[in-house]
C-alpha cells in the first residue's frame, strides 16, 4: 500500500510542476503562490494583453483557472467547462449544456491524473462530473455516464434537497472530497464531509458535521438533530487544503440552520463552525477547534485554510492558518492542533429572543489583531464623511446594538465585519516565509429580527415568509442596495415560466427550492405573482418554522446607496505569522462614484483573493472598481494598475508555458452592481 501511495504522489508531482497552476489556488497547500519570477517588480509594468478568451455567456464568473502542461482548465458564467491552448486563448473543448441555465456560480475545477489519464472533475447543479482532460467528454465509467448526484451518501430525508458545489473538490490520490452549498434554513441537507472515489464514483467514506448517537460532539446539539428533520448544514462549501505528506485533510465548515435563531439546536453545535483535521484517507477526526459556538450570525469559515510553516520560539512548525468572516485569524500546530498564538474565551451579551439560548463565550485570537475593524470599535461619529444624510445615520447607527458578538436582537445590530466578511471566500495569500497576505471587506449590515406571524397568512405567503422573506423581505421590496432585488414588478422583466425555474433551479448564490412541494413551490410563484387568495389556512405544511425572522439582509447604507460608515471599506493585509505583527496595512480598491469626483483611497467592496510570486509580486483583482492592481509584496506599493474589462470577481492564476510567464484572471463582473462581462484575459511581458 506504501509502494502505492508513493507512486501516486510521484505522478501528481511530475503533473505538477512550477511552471503549472494545476490545483484551486495553486496548490493543496492553498497558498495562492508562485515560484515563477520572470515577472518581476522591474518590469510589471511592461505587462500587456497576450490573449482574451471571450465566451457566448456572460455573468459573474468567480474561477480560478488551473493550468496543467499548457492547457487552461475554467468555467463559464452559465457552469460550462471548458480548456483553452494557454499560451493563445484558442478552445479546445467546452462542456455543458449551453441552454441550461444552473443559475449557480462555479469557482473552477479539480484536476486529477494516474500518469495514464487525465479527468477533470467539476459540478454543475447537483451533479459532480468527470471529464476526459483532453476532449471534455464524460467519463461514462464515473457514476452513471459520468456523474455522480452529490446527494450521494445522505440519509434518504435529504433526498431532495438543495445541494450545489461552488468551489472545486479536494483530490488526496484517487478520491476527491467535496465542499458542497445547502439551504440557509432549518430545511437544509446535513453537512456531512464525504470523499468519493474519482475512479468509480462510490462514497469512499463520510463524517458526520451533525453528529449520529455515539459520535464525539453528539451531546453538543438536541438529541435528534441527527434525523434532519428540523436542523441542517454545518457544511464546508468554502473548499478544503490537504497535507499530502502527513495525509491530513483540513476542513473549515459553516453555520447550521437555520442561521439566525438557534432556539431548537441548543449547545454549542459542533462540528459547525469549526476547523477539522481529518484523515484524508478514512476521514476519522484528529483534532477540531471551533470558531464560533453555536453561531447566530452565518459566521461561515469563509475560505480555504492556508497550510503554511512558521519559525516559533525558534522551532520550524508545520501549521495551518485559517481566516475569519470575523477578520481574525487562528493559527495551529498543523498536527497537533495546539494553537500557535493566544486565544481567549471573550465574554458576550445573551438574547433576549424567546427560546434562545446563545452562548456567552466565544473564541477571540489576541494575536494578530484582527485585520478588519470590529463593530464594537465603532463610534457615533464614525459616518462617511461623503454622505448627505449624516445626520440620519448618526442616528440609525446610535440605536444599534454594536457590541462584540452581542445576540441577534429585535432593536437591532451592527455587524462588522458584516455578513460576507471581513474574510472572504478568495482566501489569503501565503509565501514560503509565513507571510500571509489577506484583503478584507469593512462593509457595515444591519440585523434585526422579528417575531414569525404565520397564523393569519395565505397558503403563498406562509410558503415565501418561509423560503424568500429574509432576502426579499416581507414586503417582496427587496434591498437592490445589498444586492437583493425587489419582486413587485418582476412580471415586467421575466416570464412566469422564468420565475418558475428561479424557483426551482436558484440563481447565482440563491438556492434552489426542490426541497418544497410541487404545491408550496406554486403558492410562491403565485404569491409573488399576486394570484393567491387570502384565504386563511394551517401552516401544517410547513415542517419548522422559527419563532423569530430576520428581517432581510441589509447593508448599512447613505442615501446614495455608499457605505454608511466611514472609511476605509476595503483593505488588504500583510501578516507576519512568525511573530503575528503587520508588516503593512493599506486600503484596497476606489469607490467608482467618488474616485469619479477626484476622491480615491477609500477602499473598495471586494470578492475574489490575491497570489503572490516569488519575485516579490502580489496579483488581484476583485475590487468593484474593475482593476487588477499589482503591488510589491513586501511593502504593499502599488506597481501597477490596469482596467479589465470588466470587475473581476475571482482570484487570478499565473503560470509559464514556452518559457514565457502568463497571468490569467476571469472577468464576469455582475456582482455588486457592476456590468456583465464574459471574458478570460491573460497578460504576459
Amino acid at each position: 500500500m506504501y509502494k502505492r501511495v508513493l507512486f501516486l504522489a510521484i505522478i501528481a508531482l511530475a503533473f505538477s510542476s512550477s511552471e503549472d497552476w494545476s490545483e484551486y489556488l495553486g496548490g493543496a497547500d492553498r497558498n495562492h503562490y508562485s515560484t515563477l519570477t520572470q515577472i518581476n517588480p522591474s518590469n510589471v509594468d511592461q505587462i500587456k494583453v497576450a490573449w482574451e478568451y471571450s465566451l457566448p455567456d456572460s455573468g459573474q464568473m468567480q474561477v480560478n483557472p488551473l493550468i496543467v502542461k499548457g492547457i487552461l482548465y475554467g468555467v463559464s458564467a452559465s457552469v460550462q467547462a471548458f480548456a483553452l491552448d494557454a499560451s493563445s486563448g484558442r478552445e479546445i473543448w467546452r462542456f455543458g449544456d449551453p441552454l441550461k441555465n444552473w443559475a449557480s456560480t462555479s469557482r473552477g475545477v479539480s484536476f486529477w491524473t494516474n500518469g495514464r489519464e487525465k479527468r477533470i472533475l467539476y459540478t454543475a447543479g447537483p451533479n459532480l462530473w468527470a471529464l476526459n482532460a483532453e476532449t471534455g467528454k464524460p467519463i461514462s465509467s464515473f457514476g452513471n455516464q459520468g456523474k455522480i448526484d452529490l446527494h450521494l451518501g445522505l440519509p434518504p430525508i435529504a433526498a431532495n434537497k438543495f445541494i450545489i458545489s461552488n468551489t472545486p473538490g479536494t483530490i488526496y490520490h484517487n478520491l476527491i472530497i467535496m465542499p458542497v452549498r445547502l439551504s440557509e434554513g432549518a430545511d437544509a441537507a446535513p453537512g456531512d464531509i464525504r470523499a468519493f472515489d474519482v475512479i468509480t464514483g462510490k462514497l469512499a467514506w463520510t463524517f458526520h458535521t451533525i453528529p449520529y448517537p455515539g459520535e464525539k460532539g453528539f451531546e453538543t446539539w438536541p438529541k435528534d438533530a441527527y434525523l434532519n428533520t428540523h436542523i441542517g448544514a454545518a457544511n464546508n462549501w468554502a473548499g478544503m487544503a490537504v497535507d499530502i505528506e502527513r495525509g491530513i485533510l483540513f476542513v473549515p465548515t459553516g453555520s447550521a440552520g437555520y442561521d439566525f435563531y438557534g432556539g431548537n439546536r441548543k449547545g454549542s453545535n459542533l462540528f459547525s463552525n469549526s476547523l477539522i483535521a481529518l484523515d484524508a484517507k478514512t476521514g476519522k477526526r484528529l483534532w477540531h477547534f471551533q470558531t464560533t459556538h453555536h453561531d447566530l450570525f452565518d459566521r461561515d469559515l469563509p475560505a480555504p485554510p492556508n497550510l503554511i510553516n512558521v519559525i516559533h520560539k525558534g522551532k520550524k512548525i508545520a501549521a495551518v492558518a485559517q481566516i475569519t468572516k470575523q477578520g481574525f485569524v487562528f493559527l495551529f500546530d498543523r498536527v497537533s492542533g495546539k494553537p500557535l498564538f493566544p486565544i481567549i474565551e471573550k465574554k458576550v451579551n445573551g438574547s433576549l429572543l424567546k427560546g434562545e439560548n446563545a452562548w456567552l463565550t466565544q473564541p477571540f485570537p489576541l494575536i494578530p489583531k484582527p485585520f478588519a475593524r470590529l463593530s464594537s470599535e465603532i463610534q457615533n461619529n464614525d459616518i462617511n464623511p461623503y454622505s448627505e444624510n449624516k445626520e440620519e445615520l448618526v442616528k440609525t447607527l446610535a440605536s444599534l446594538n454594536r457590541g462584540w458578538h452581542d445576540a441577534p436582537s429585535e432593536k437591532g445590530n451592527l455587524i462588522l465585519p458584516g455578513f460576507d466578511g471581513g474574510g472572504e471566500w478568495g482566501g489569503a495569500a501565503a509565501d514560503p516565509d509565513g507571510i500571509l497576505y489577506v484583503n478584507s471587506n469593512e462593509m457595515g449590515w444591519i440585523q434585526k429580527m422579528v417575531p414569525t406571524k404565520m397564523n393569519s397568512l395565505n397558503p403563498g405567503e406562509k410558503a415565501y415568509q418561509t423560503n424568500c422573506q429574509s432576502c426579499h423581505g416581507s414586503d417582496r421590496k427587496g434591498n437592490p442596495l445589498s444586492g437583493y432585488p425587489s419582486l413587485l414588478e418582476i412580471t415586467t422583466k421575466r416570464s412566469k415560466n422564468y420565475i418558475k425555474q428561479i424557483i426551482n433551479n436558484g440563481k447565482g448564490m440563491m438556492p434552489g427550492f426542490n426541497q418544497l412541494s410541487k404545491e408550496e413551490k406554486e403558492n410562491i410563484l403565485a404569491f409573488i405573482l399576486n394570484e393567491t387568495p387570502k384565504e386563511v389556512v394551517t401552516s401544517a405544511s410547513i415542517n419548522y418554522v422559527p419563532p423569530y425572522q430576520m428581517t432581510g439582509y441589509n447593508k448599512f447604507l447613505d442615501s446614495k446607496g455608499l457605505p454608511a460608515l466611514s472609511p476605509p471599506w476595503g483593505t488588504l493585509n500583510a501578516i507576519d505569522l512568525n511573530t503575528g505583527k503587520y508588516l503593512w496595512k493599506i486600503p484596497f480598491g476606489d469607490e467608482p462614484t467618488l474616485a469619479q469626483q477626484g476622491i480615491t483611497g477609500t477602499g473598495a467592496e471586494n470578492y475574489g483573493g490575491p497570489i503572490v510570486t516569488a519575485s516579490g509580486l502580489l496579483i488581484i483583482g476583485a475590487a468593484k472598481d474593475g482593476k487588477m492592481r499589482i503591488y510589491a509584496s513586501k511593502t504593499g506599493k502599488l506597481l501597477r494598475t490596469i482596467t479589465l474589462p470588466a470587475a473581476a470577481f475571482a482570484t487570478p492564476s499565473t503560470y509559464s508555458v514556452n518559457g514565457k510567464q502568463y497571468i490569467v484572471i476571469a472577468c464576469g463582473g455582475t456582482k455588486l452592481g457592476t456590468p456583465k462581462g464574459n471574458k478570460y484575459v491573460a497578460f504576459s511581458l
